[in-house]
């Protein structure tokens, strides 16, 4: 893929156009929030689908609503950004998208000169067969009451930067948080599933997570439907990540990317797992319209559609 074009207040710039004051709050002090957005080819429609852009563009709207700044665009405006950047770079591949909202004006109190900008780039998977050997990080979630991790902004991923700065220099790929109270909460920009016991177990949203759309897609399609299998949200307790069978991070980027350790602790044989790999594969036919099971999900990009 040629460097992609990037919409940025109603228009396709260059990279090199789509620039930021340096005195800004956003480029200052990171007040922004972001949406990590996902669309996927599928070759037998001819169609690019994006997924789930009503549930990513009500979350973007409830952290603009927690940082008190607003974009001047409607839903409606943002589907039609969305489609005009894939489509203005003639896109035919799976492709990530962040659209982020952003506070020009200077300084840490500032809530207007807002923007808006969202970025097409390929992001690559962890291959087949292939996994994470994550850590527990020493460093710990943010809290709801200090820096929500339920608000999407690009300042909270600082937490995740330190954590994943730390891994990688002590050999592993990436990190998984604890939250303040000792519990097992998400990594570092995705959230956490294990297999324990033959469950499917993931920590609730009251544990310092992200309220995460894919997360919500196999909770509620992907494992009842598909697998037959129910996700079970509670609290998980350190020592639990060594002696499950199976575990992985999921997320808009992400996807369902497999864990294969943790604390060099082999998850079951030390391979991607069987469940792992059946959600995986679920997931992908999902969001590629391969299943067709709510099409209401799914926003095609080539042609007219109504929202």
């Amino acid at each position: 893929m040629a460097e992609p074009k990037i919409w940025m207040n109603g228009k396709l710039v260059t990279q090199a156009e789509a620039v930021l004051p340096v005195n800004s709050a956003a480029v200052f002090y990171a007040t922004n929030v972001f949406e990590g957005l996902r669309a996927y080819w599928n070759e037998t429609d001819d169609q690019l689908y994006c997924f789930r852009l009503d549930e990513h563009f009500a979350r973007f709207r409830e952290s603009m609503k927690m940082m008190r700044f607003t974009v001047p665009y409607s839903d409606d405006d943002l589907f039609e950004a969305v489609r005009t950047v894939l489509a203005g770079n003639d896109l035919h591949e799976d492709i990530h998208m962040h659209m982020v909202a952003y506070v020009g004006a200077p300084g840490l109190d500032a809530t207007t000169q807002t923007g808006l900008y969202i970025n097409p780039r390929k992001r690559p998977r962890v291959m087949e067969g292939n996994g994470l050997k994550c850590n527990v990080s020493s460093w710990t979630r943010t809290s709801d009451n200090a820096i929500p991790i339920r608000l999407k902004s690009g300042s909270n991923y600082q937490n995740g930067r330190l954590a994943t700065l730390q891994s990688k220099a002590d050999g592993y790929d990436q990190p998984l948080f604890l939250n303040r109270h000792g519990k097992v909460a998400e990594g570092s920009g995705a959230t956490f599933f294990m297999v324990r016991k033959g469950r499917i177990v993931t920590p609730g949203t009251s544990s310092d997570i992200l309220e995460s759309i894919t997360r919500t897609t196999l909770i509620e399609y992907v494992c009842p439907q598909v697998l037959r299998m129910e996700v079970v949200e509670r609290d998980i307790d350190r020592t639990e990540l060594y002696v499950a069978e199976e575990a992985f991070f999921c997320g808009s980027g992400y996807e369902v990317t497999p864990i294969l350790s943790i604390d060099r602790f082999p998850l079951g044989t030390g391979d991607v797992g069987p469940v792992t790999k059946r959600i995986s594969s679920a997931y992908q036919d999902l969001v590629k319209g391969v299943d067709t099971h709510h099409p209401e999900w799914r926003t095609p990009t080539y042609k007219a559609v109504t929202v």
